[in-house]
């Protein structure tokens, strides 16, 4: 029998979380379905900080402009002047769940700088932000009575009641909705049947797609995924952020070095200890961090480099200590004091600003289907992210969100759908997890040598007959095998990478984070772009 919900909240990071506290607080039945444990997400490894106006020295208009001048001509500005505004009252409802912000010894709230910030505002708790808000909202997750969590279930494919429709052989009645979702229990191995009248996508991102990211393993664009295989509209997928500081290793490992860093005064220098920012930007090294990412790119290419350095030298060991207490105890793992030594520094993808297209009150296209967090596109961030901006987004929309699907499920008049167990067929268990292993690392080597930090529509064109062998491969694997996690992921690894390689395809400008040698220049008119399946 199908578990039945009012509300289903897929993953675990601080959109997902916010939402379903909320949601819980006003009485709705909650699942919380993650497929790892429930403190594992992007969130959890966010280090800088959350970006909100909380100083007298500070107003909203200015950290709207600095947006505005970060997103390169594509946010909407309705949505950022929407979200930003509330960022005290959010800053406000995080301290009353129990998040404990870094204060100076006088008492007064500490405000870190990063790129693209012409004043400090970024609120943190050290360097492990992103952890201590993912654990002061495990701890009311945990107290409600009105959640229930579902660790180790990967969410498969959404339920609709176009796809159920087709499946029974009849017209479909009304406007199309979600019904639900099956979810694979990954230590059971046996898929499970949810039932709700809303659901909300809070997957995160996709930055696995990549051969070098800062996200965690499970960040391989589950959300945009499903919602994309249920019609529903996906948006500027081209515009992947590259962090420009992550910690370089021979073993491939990507240890994010928080931006925050450099607000404190670091300094990127060549391999000859030169400073080298200054040609690139009149910000030097607290310009955005899409400009940050190409000159470090730049020099790497003209050097033949396999990293650049990143100099705390001029920062006080208290600070450093005060500040980044994790990135100094990482540092010092690796054989390096950060009072003397430089850091060896290379970009690596971290954040999407494109994703599934939504209104303020996280809306999608399809009745009863939100999206929140990174795997939403309120139009925010435009074509590259403000620093910090995204954490105070996810717990703006997912309050918003929250208010929405109250009023949803109130006068949708939508009642619940007998949905039908998952189906295993005739497939069989692979013998051949050779193919999948093999098919992963082609993705992300794919994706890193031609749909990087710098495009051309050759790169970009031979990506995508790569791409598309791969999806005829993996669809037929998919129909001819017994599901499991790692099949899962690759299926929508390699849908999401078509996506963003379409979306490339579509923008014949540079822009934000898209930089292509064939445009270099912009458009006078810029368009957001529509992602189709290549």
């Amino acid at each position: 029998m199908p578990k039945s919900y009012d509300v289903i909240v897929v993953g675990s990071g601080i959109a997902g979380l916010s939402f379903a506290l909320k949601v819980a607080e006003a009485g709705q039945r909650v699942a919380i379905i993650t497929k790892k444990n429930s403190a594992e997400s992007n969130t959890n490894y966010a280090q800088g900080g959350i970006a909100a106006v909380t100083s007298q020295t500070d107003d909203v208009e200015m950290h709207v402009a600095d947006t505005l001048d970060a997103g390169d001509g594509l946010c909407d500005e309705s949505a950022v002047r929407a979200i930003l505004k509330n960022g005290a009252a959010s800053i406000e409802e995080l301290a009353r769940r129990g998040v404990a912000f870094t204060q100076l010894d006088d008492g007064r709230v500490s405000l870190g700088k990063e790129g693209g910030h012409s004043k400090r505002r970024i609120l943190h708790v050290k360097d492990i932000t992103g952890k201590a808000i993912e654990e002061a909202l495990v701890h009311g997750i945990e107290s409600s009575p009105n959640i229930e969590t579902y660790e180790h279930h990967f969410a498969v494919e959404l339920i609709t009641a176009s796809k159920l429709a087709k499946q029974q052989g009849r017209e479909l009645e009304g406007a199309d909705r979600v019904l639900g979702l099956y979810a694979l229990n990954t230590q059971t191995e046996h898929v499970e049947t949810f039932a709700a009248r809303a659901v909300l996508l809070a997957t995160g991102g996709i930055g696995q797609v990549y051969q070098f990211t800062t996200n965690p393993f499970i960040a391989t664009g589950d959300g945009i995924a499903m919602a994309y295989r249920a019609g529903v509209e996906v948006r500027n997928m081209e515009f992947i952020q590259f962090h420009p500081t992550a910690f370089y290793s021979k073993e491939g490992d990507r240890f994010l070095i928080s931006e925050a860093v450099r607000g404190e005064g670091a300094i990127l220098r060549n391999l000859k200890g030169e400073a080298f920012m200054e040609k690139y930007d009149k910000r030097k090294d607290l310009a955005p961090r899409d400009i940050v990412a190409r000159a470090i790119d730049a020099e790497m290419k003209q050097s033949g480099a396999r990293h650049l350095w990143l100099d705390t030298r001029a920062i006080s060991l208290k600070k450093l200590h005060e500040h980044f207490p994790n990135i100094y105890e990482y540092c010092a793992k690796q054989g390096i004091a950060l009072e003397r030594d430089m850091i060896p520094v290379v970009p690596a993808a971290h954040y999407l600003c494109g994703g599934v297209k939504t209104s303020l009150d996280a809306e999608t296209s399809l009745d009863g289907l939100y999206a929140c967090g990174e795997v939403a596109c309120t139009g925010l961030h435009g074509a590259n992210r403000l620093a910090s901006n995204s954490l105070l987004e996810a717990v703006v929309l997912a309050n918003r969100g929250a208010e929405a699907v109250a009023r949803y499920l109130t006068h949708s008049g939508a009642n619940a759908v007998d949905l039908p167990e998952w189906i295993d067929g005739d497939v069989r268990d692979s013998d051949e997890r050779v193919v999948l292993l093999h098919n992963w690392d082609e993705v992300k080597r794919t994706m890193w040598d031609y749909v990087g930090i710098v495009r051309s529509t050759k790169r970009l064109e031979r990506a995508r007959t790569r791409i598309q062998t791969l999806d005829r491969e993996i669809n037929e694997y998919y129909w001819n095998f017994k599901v499991d996690e790692s099949l899962l992921e690759l299926r929508n690894l390699i849908l999401v990478a078509g996506l963003i390689i379409d979306c490339a395809l579509q923008r014949k400008e540079s822009r934000g984070l898209h930089y292509t040698l064939d445009y270099p220049g912009k458009c006078d008119t810029p368009n957001d772009t529509t992602a189709r399946r290549i």
